[in-house]
C-alpha cells in the first residue's frame, strides 16, 4: 500500500465481510494461542516505508507485527478466555506479536519509536503478557524497552559477583609479596 492510500487502506479494513471477520478471529485465537506476548502500537502517522524497517527489526528477532480491528482482536480475546478489551486504545493499534518474554520484544519497539522523527505520533500503547494474562501499561513497556539485553544484564551480573573475588586475590598477591620481602 503506498502512503497516499492510508484512507483506502482503512475503508478497506472496515468493509469486512462476515467470513473475513471470521477468519481475523479465527487467525487472532490462534496468534494468542501460540505466542507468548503481545505489545500494541499506534502507527498512524508512519510511512509505509518505515513499517517496513520495523517488521524488518522485529523478523530478526522471531517477532511479528498485524494490524487488527480491535473489535475483532476483543471477540478473539474473549472466545480465548481473556479479560482484555483492545478497544480501550483510541488510536490505530498494530499488534507485535512474538513467543518470546516481552523484555526480548519491548527494545526493538522501543528503539524504533526513538528513531522516528519528533513529528511522528508513533508510539507504544501497551502490552499483555499472554502467559500471566496480564496487561502491562505503555510506561513500564516504555522502561523495559530502555534496559540492556539480558546478555548484557548476565555479563555485569558476572562482573559484579566476580570483583569481590579479584579483590581478595589482590590483596592475597600483596600479603604474599610482603611475607617474601620480610624473608
Amino acid at each position: 500500500i503506498a502512503c497516499g492510500t492510508k484512507s483506502r487502506f482503512l475503508f478497506l479494513i472496515i468493509m469486512l465481510t462476515k467470513q473475513q471477520k471470521a477468519e481475523q478471529i479465527k487467525e487472532g485465537k490462534e496468534i494468542l494461542k501460540d505466542n507468548r506476548s503481545l505489545i500494541f502500537v499506534d502507527f498512524s502517522g508512519v510511512t509505509m516505508e518505515e513499517l517496513k524497517k520495523l517488521r524488518r527489526a522485529l523478523r530478526e528477532i522471531g517477532a511479528k507485527m498485524k494490524v487488527f480491528k480491535k473489535k475483532l482482536l476483543r471477540i478473539a480475546f474473549k472466545e480465548s478466555e481473556m479479560d482484555f478489551n483492545p478497544e480501550q486504545f483510541e488510536s490505530q493499534a498494530a499488534t507485535v506479536f512474538s513467543d518470546k518474554d516481552i523484555s526480548e520484544i519491548a527494545g526493538s519497539v522501543y528503539k524504533f519509536s526513538k528513531s522516528l522523527k519528533k513529528d511522528s505520533s508513533f508510539g507504544i500503547l501497551g502490552a499483555y503478557d499472554l502467559l500471566a494474562k496480564l496487561f502491562i501499561d505503555a510506561e513500564t513497556v516504555k522502561k523495559i524497552g530502555q534496559l540492556p539485553s539480558k546478555e548484557i544484564l548476565l555479563g555485569q551480573l558476572v562482573g559484579m559477583l566476580s570483583m569481590p573475588i579479584k579483590m581478595f586475590m589482590n590483596v592475597l598477591n600483596e600479603k604474599s609479596k610482603q611475607t617474601v620481602e620480610k624473608q
